[in-house]
């Protein structure tokens, strides 16, 4: 990520999978969000198709 457009892009694209409480970090370059059930394939997959790389994927 590389400007608060691309903080906007992978906001969306966590919300629109459902995800809540999401924090996307440009500095940092990083997103935490509250998923529940929802799978990291489909995490990554919206991510992905946003135009972001997925790097790691934790839980917390």
């Amino acid at each position: 990520m590389s400007c608060g457009h691309c903080v906007n892009h992978v906001y969306e694209a966590l919300d629109e999978i459902g995800s809540t409480d999401i924090k996307v970090n440009l500095e940092e370059g990083n997103a935490v969000a509250e998923v529940g059930d929802i799978t990291d394939d489909a995490i990554k997959a919206a991510i992905e198709d946003a135009g972001y790389d997925v790097i790691e994927i934790e839980e917390s």
